[in-house]
């Protein structure tokens, strides 16, 4: 049903952006999205669970040397074989945000730690101005390869401050609050699937709707060739993560499983709000490999949940 809701999204975002000129784009959209995918996942967190690193520390340092080292390595070899600079740095992007809200969603239908699954949330959030440096560091160093001048215009290091903000601290704070509201609480508990799909919906139509979202049009008709080889370039890459993921983590344990969501789940929301502000500075093809995300990683994700749960 999501990826249902992720493509209608995508088609009437595009349409209204194409006849009515767009969206600018707004901060805004990710305090929703903090609000209405994280922050239900939050109840049944506790400050104590800080401990819960220390703990399963082994756990951590495994996520983070998959997600922050062998993911990108993997990415980086894919995208050098599809010789375009803007595929290749969107799929690059996606392989070092880890996470997101819906990492919390799978990680509580599958029966995995939500508390541990939430401090990796804030961990990786954290690591949003790591995420940025590599990005850039990815663009110095395979722009000879791919014959295109780089020059990061983009200037968005100031975003993870932000990131952190809206989609760790508020949510957490909101989530405090209504848990001494119980009627609440208890609605939002039962309508928690219907206001995750509705919130997807919503913010993939705005995301797709951007100003900036509308150069995808000059691909369809100028470079119709990238599609096939972005989205033969984004398997890949998934079919590596679950690779990765089923053979380096334990799912047997609820720490180790909620990690391996952190790792087979990519910040794809994120993804695309950096890779509008991007693309002006490796391509609009940047756009491809996001967007080509959504409709893979979501019924994958649901798949692979239903395994776990049987």
């Amino acid at each position: 049903m999501k990826i249902i809701y992720i493509l209608i999204g995508a088609i009437l975002g595009l349409t209204y952006g194409h006849f009515y000129y767009g969206f600018l784009f707004s901060q805004n959209i990710c305090l929703f999205a903090g609000i209405t995918l994280i922050m239900p996942t939050l109840f049944n967190v506790k400050f104590s669970d800080i401990t819960l690193l220390y703990i399963h520390k082994i756990v951590l340092l495994k996520s983070l040397l998959i997600n922050y080292l062998l993911l990108p390595t993997i990415a980086l070899g894919i995208g050098l074989l599809t010789n375009d600079f803007g595929i290749a740095a969107g799929l690059f992007l996606l392989s070092v945000l880890s996470g997101g809200g819906m990492a919390m969603y799978w990680i509580k239908s599958s029966q995995g730690d939500a508390s541990f699954g939430f401090l990796l949330l804030f961990v990786n959030l954290v690591f949003v101005s790591l995420s940025l440096l590599m990005l850039h560091q990815f663009g110095i160093y395979t722009s000879d390869y791919f014959s295109q001048y780089y020059l990061d215009g983009a200037n968005i290091s100031n975003f993870a401050r932000t990131v952190i903000i809206l989609l760790i601290i508020i949510p957490f704070i909101v989530s405090r609050v209504i848990i001494f509201i119980k009627p609440l609480k208890r609605f939002i508990e039962e309508k928690k699937s219907y206001i995750s799909n509705i919130s997807m919906f919503l913010i993939v139509f705005y995301l797709f709707a951007l100003q900036n979202a509308q150069t995808l049009f000059e691909i369809y008709d100028f470079q119709p060739e990238l599609i096939y080889i972005s989205l033969i370039a984004v398997l890949v890459f998934y079919f590596s993560i679950f690779l990765v993921s089923h053979f380096l983590y334990n799912s047997n344990s609820p720490q180790e499983r909620a990690a391996y969501w952190h790792t087979f789940t990519r910040y794809i929301t994120l993804a695309l709000v950096i890779s509008t502000f991007s693309s002006t500075t490796f391509g609009v093809s940047m756009l491809l490999p996001i967007m080509f995300a959504y409709i893979i990683q979501i019924p994958l994700s649901a798949l692979i949940s239903k395994r776990q749960e049987s």
